[in-house]
């Protein structure tokens, strides 16, 4: 007769057995600890939100255009007053040319509400972009929000006319999730109104005693660097950091005043600030770059045909 099937097993089963059920449990208590560390289900935050907003050297195109931040945007931003369920709701548009009056405004989602949770992207949760509709008088400015979700900052509307005005921001939802929009509204100041014609291109121009000059060319579809070099008596001038970049750039186009908002590479390339742009389609654009100079903001503009 056989012998019968012994009940106790071997040290070698012992062994495999035990080896599997460390690795389980280590599995598992991995896993526990990762969701601890990493804390569980995602957290939220009220009020304002610093953003990994951040732009490697080469990266392509970036620009603020309808559908926020993207890589070779082929859109224009700026042209709705309401995009991706948000709404720009000035509480006043009406102004008198040359007085200085508080432009008051607020973002609502699609109930309605007053949005009061927004990134900090390049240093500030929300710019403001104002300029008349014949591309003259451009002002790049920064509200504050009170906590009901309203903005305000001082603005003057130094002439008579039409005026757009870009609220360029990032909203931050319950669950984290980031939107970048560009939101646009007219704002008006009775008067006499005169239009400018655009000054003619041109690479070159002069502000503030510093020299501005630029290298690319622009094409509709196709992400170009734009290199702007700026120099006094000669010399490279010493620029400084303004919002967290050697530069910001803003083109506008003629016509529908399409809105480009495009940032630098972090760094200085052979002392020259490098942009990556692509623009939506053919026309005339007014291009208004940024720079900081022994803590003074200047704004160099220039008018770019592209075929």
């Amino acid at each position: 007769m056989p012998d019968p099937i012994s009940a106790t097993p071997d040290r070698s089963t012992l062994r495999l057995a035990l080896a599997v059920g460390g690795l389980v449990l280590a599995v598992l208590l991995g896993f526990g600890l990762g969701r601890i560390n990493s804390g569980g289900e995602p957290t939220t935050a009220v009020g304002l939100e610093a953003s990994d907003h951040t732009h490697p050297p080469g990266t392509a195109a970036h620009d603020h255009g309808a559908g926020g931040d993207t890589t070779a945007s082929a859109d224009a931003g700026g042209l709705a007053v309401s995009a991706g369920g948000y709404t720009l709701a000035p509480l006043a548009a009406a102004f008198t040319a040359g007085e200085a009056t508080p432009f008051t405004f607020q973002i609502r989602d699609a109930q309605r509400k007053p949005v009061t949770r927004f990134a900090v992207v390049h240093d500030k949760p929300m710019h403001l972009i104002v300029v008349r509709r014949d591309l003259t008088g451009f002002q790049h400015l920064h509200p504050t929000m009170a906590p009901d979700g309203t903005w305000s900052v001082p603005l003057t509307l130094p002439q008579a006319g039409t005026w757009r005005a870009y609220a360029d921001f990032t909203t931050v939802a319950d669950d984290g999730t980031q939107t970048p929009l560009t939101l646009g509204v007219d704002l008006t100041a009775p008067g006499r109104y005169d239009p400018r014609p655009l000054p003619a291109p041109a690479t070159s121009t002069t502000v503030g005693g510093f020299a501005v000059d630029y290298q690319g060319t622009p094409q509709v579809g196709a992400t170009v660097p734009l290199t702007f070099r700026i120099t006094a008596d000669g010399a490279v001038a010493p620029l400084e950091r303004y919002l967290a970049a050697y530069g910001h750039l803003v083109a506008l186009r003629e016509g529908d005043l399409g809105y480009l908002h495009v940032h630098p590479e972090p760094q200085l390339v052979d002392g020259a600030v490098r942009f990556w742009l692509t623009t939506p389609g053919p026309g005339r654009y007014r291009l208004f770059l940024d720079f900081q100079v022994a803590g003074v903001v200047r704004t160099a503009e220039f008018t770019v045909t592209v075929p």
